[in-house]
């Protein structure tokens, strides 16, 4: 099961990297657009952005520093939700739910957290 957990959060955020850059950039320029930040600054943020979700679903897969790769994930999703609440808080109440998907998200990451320090112990 802990095996198909990390397998699920390296896809989701493989994936989620991926799709940002290349098959729907548009959405990402919307809602950065929203907060005001157009042209290269946009193209800056939506590539760094895309490139840690790559980076973060690659690491998940390494035995380096689980530890750290779970707390920076939960940074990175805590921060996204904070930035995406303020720059477009309907999408809390977005009937695909991307903001209210990191809930669980956060929960099987803390799983995973715990799961490898009982591991450690």
């Amino acid at each position: 099961m802990k095996l198909f957990a990390k397998l699920s959060l390296s896809f989701l955020w493989i994936f989620t990297g991926i799709t940002s850059v290349y098959f729907s950039p548009e959405t990402g320029y919307e809602i950065l657009a929203n907060a005001g930040i157009t042209g290269l600054s946009a193209k800056a943020l939506l590539i760094s952005g895309s490139v840690l979700d790559i980076a973060l679903g690659i690491w998940i897969l390494t035995p380096f520093s689980l530890k750290w790769c779970y707390i920076t994930q939960l940074t990175t999703i805590i921060l996204y939700s904070i930035l995406l609440s303020y720059i477009a808080p309907e999408f809390w109440l977005h009937p695909f739910g991307p903001i209210t998907k990191n809930i669980p998200i956060i929960a099987l990451i803390l799983f995973m957290l715990t799961a490898d320090n009982k591991k450690a112990a």
